[in-house]
Order: structure tokens, then sequence, then C-alpha cells
């Protein structure tokens, strides 16, 4: 199995979560490019239909994914539109997988402000017609707000995410690719 992690990081929590992914990719067998995103153009040259698995994560701002992911997957999805390859209907293309991972802080209503941007991100994907194996939301602390990180509906985050935190997700993902393993069977 190979695979993408491409992911947005402003403050470091979401490089730690993408780095926790890689380690249990790998750990189950899968061949790992990880890639970070500061710019739109940065990734240009990703080819989504070229992964058994893709790994996007990024943080949510404003219940969406920040502006160079929209803009990102906006672009990708217009130039796989452009080549046909959004098909009304979305079918299914087999053996094309996607994680989504969200990093959130969510000092006022807790995961109900990161699952909006999951499912926006969501969407791209599942037009391609890749299933989508995984939306994982991972708590991570407000970097510069101390009062976001200790007085929002998840109580005092800061440090999040921690050790914890970042097993759990190793774990995870030497699932994940064990779920996915099974079901291609």
């Amino acid at each position: 199995m190979n695979a993408i992690i491409v992911y947005w990081s402003k403050t470091g929590n979401t490089e730690k979560a993408a780095y926790a992914i890689q380690e249990g990719l790998e750990e189950a067998g899968a061949d790992v490019v990880i890639r970070q995103l500061k710019k739109a153009k940065d990734a240009e040259d990703i080819d989504f239909f070229a992964y058994d698995l893709v790994c996007i994560g990024f943080p949510s701002y404003g219940w969406r994914p920040p502006s160079p992911v929209e803009k990102f997957l906006l672009n990708k999805f217009r130039e796989y539109g452009d080549t046909g390859l959004v098909e009304v209907g979305a079918p299914r293309v087999p053996g094309r997988n996607v994680l989504i991972f969200c990093t959130y802080s969510g000092p006022h209503t807790g995961i109900r402000e990161a699952t909006p941007a999951v499912l926006y991100a969501g969407q791209f994907f599942e037009h391609l017609g890749f299933t989508i194996v995984g939306e994982w939301y991972v708590i991570g602390e407000f970097h510069g707000w101390d009062e976001g990180s200790t007085r929002g509906r998840l109580g005092d985050i800061r440090g999040r995410p921690n050790n914890e935190d970042l097993e759990k997700l190793r774990q995870d993902a030497v699932q994940l690719v064990k779920e996915i393993k099974k079901s291609e069977a």
C-alpha cells in the first residue's frame, strides 16, 4: 500500500498529528510520502489517484479548512474536472481511499467547530470517487489564547495533542491499514 499525507499546520498541532499517522502507517507496512502544504501551489504536482490512501490534515479555522488547504482542494478539483475525472454520480474508484484529520480547539462549542471543515474537505474526495475511510478529530491547544485553551467546552487542553493523543493516532493508523487491506483482499 502506498500513502501520502498532505498537511497544513500553523502552530504545530496538525504537524504532530501528521507524523504520528505516518509512524502508524509505516508500522503497518505502508510506503508513505509526507508533504507539508504552506501555500496551495506547494503541492500542485500531487496526483491523488497515484496513492491507495490519501491523508489530508488541517486545523479548523472558522468551521472550514484554512485558506491554503481550501485553495489546494479547489485547484485539484478543477484540474480533475478538466480531465473528466469528476463524473455525475461520483462512481467509486476501487482502491482509492482518503483519511481526513482535523485538529481543533473548539473554544466555544467543541468538536462541532471542526465537523463542518472535515465534511467540506470530504466532498472533494467523494466527488472523485474516493472512499472516505476515516474522519479523525484531534484536540489541539489554542496557541496564543490561554482562555481558549482553558475555558471552552473541552476544558483545559493546554499541551494537546499530547503523547497519549499521538499514540492513539499511531495505533489508529496501524488499524486503518489493516482494515483497508482486509476490505480489498
